[in-house]
């Protein structure tokens, strides 16, 4: 199996096989967008930041895995770094066949408030209708949208390590990839897709990170992201929690803003609001030791122990992972790996998360912990490669994503 549950499970083709309700067109902003979905849990997401510029005219054609399988297939877009008001006026979804190219009938229109036409204010999310028909597991889903008029700071995720399309003209509704002449590898503002499993208590898992979630230096266009090697092993267990969310930021730090904002700013919109979470995985830390900010291991530690709370106070559970070696970096000094060693002693040995996950055991060099195991390294003493986000997948026991609270 190569990391998309052997390319769809051959059985995506039935995905929305029931028409959407066709609305007439509506006027912009007339009807609300619908609400957050009580039943579903999300089987995608990608952390919200700021990107380039919006640009009037132009279509996208995003290109997502999914995890849990389901039907009320819904999207949630974000304008969360919107300076004005996002009108999309046309969104459609299917199935993925090659490249930009959808399986012929899978396409369907996406209402919202069961209208075509949607405005987001700035700063604000909206999610889509349901959309009947089944979602298999481990399906490329094509999630096509238009935005007519849109300027200003756009919402999106950067570090896809996915291809995706753009076009002129709204060509949402075609199956032909004809029309997407280039690509991008960003994620526009799309941030997290839900579905309703077919069986019921399934929940999802989200995964707070940084570059080591997002999957730098894994294979792009492969899905060999370490949560996505966890998304397989969930579904092939046939866990009560298969769901998972990819919630890495590259660059991002626990306690300050930079590349996106911190831990702590984003973990209410880009974890706690996703559907079906019950659990949150933190794996962050090490661009705080990077960052020469002259942290200290109270700093970080009393971080930790803030998302805990409120995770906490949300009725869902925390597993933390220990932070793994990075010397070999220029940002590396004795003392921020001091600083590494007795956090992570605190996270090995605090009764404060509901479970912990040794990643530094599984990444460090036998003979010297303070670098990573050649054999995992993706070439710059950090970031892993396919088989270092297998082994940090393979270390989850999944038992302990199963959690109540």
């Amino acid at each position: 199996m190569t990391g998309r549950f052997a390319r769809g499970c051959r059985v995506a083709a039935a995905l929305l096989t029931v028409a959407a309700c066709q609305s007439a067109p509506a006027r912009v902003g007339a009807r609300p967008a619908s609400p957050e979905p009580a039943a579903g849990v999300v089987t995608w997401a990608a952390s919200a930041d700021r990107l380039g510029e919006g640009a009037a005219g132009q279509d996208y054609r995003l290109i997502v895995h999914t995890s849990v399988g389901g039907d009320e297939l819904r999207v949630r877009l974000s304008n969360a770094f919107g300076d004005r008001p996002l009108t999309v006026d046309d969104a459609h979804a299917g199935v993925r066949a090659a490249g930009a190219a959808l399986r012929p009938g899978s396409n369907r229109r996406l209402t919202f408030g069961r209208a075509r036409t949607v405005t987001v204010p700035a700063g604000g999310t909206a999610w889509s209708d349901p959309v009947p028909g089944r979602v298999p597991a481990g399906t490329d889903l094509a999630v096509s949208l238009h935005t007519p008029d849109a300027a200003g700071p756009a919402t999106g995720h950067w570090l896809a390590m996915q291809t995706s399309y753009t076009g002129q003209g709204d060509h949402t509704a075609e199956d032909s990839g004809a029309q997407w002449t280039r690509t991008t590898g960003a994620w526009w503002y799309l941030d997290a897709v839900s579905v309703r499993p077919s069986r019921p208590g399934t929940g999802a898992v989200a995964v707070l990170g940084d570059s080591l979630t997002d999957g730098w230096h894994s294979t792009p266009d492969t899905d060999r992201r370490w949560p996505d090697y966890l998304a397989r092993r969930l579904h092939r267990a046939h866990a009560a929690v298969q769901g998972v969310a990819d919630e890495g930021v590259a660059g991002n730090q626990v306690l300050a803003d930079g590349a996106g904002q911190s831990a702590l700013s984003r973990l209410d919109r880009d974890v706690l609001s996703l559907p079906g979470v019950r659990t949150v995985f933190l794996f962050e830390g090490v661009n705080d030791l990077k960052a020469h900010t002259g942290v200290r291991p109270r700093d970080l530690i009393a971080g930790y122990r803030k998302i805990a709370r409120r995770v906490h106070a949300a009725g869902k559970c925390v597993v933390a992972a220990t932070i793994g070696p990075f010397e070999g970096r220029p940002e590396w000094d004795p003392g921020a790996d001091a600083v590494r060693r007795k956090v992570n002693r605190f996270i090995r040995g605090t009764g404060e998360f509901d479970a912990v996950t040794d990643f530094d055991r599984v990444l460090r060099h036998p003979h010297d912990p303070a670098r990573l195991r050649p054999a995992l390294d993706g070439g710059d003493h950090l970031h892993t490669d396919d088989r270092g986000m297998r082994a940090l997948a393979d270390a989850v026991r999944l038992s302990s994503l199963h959690c109540t609270r």
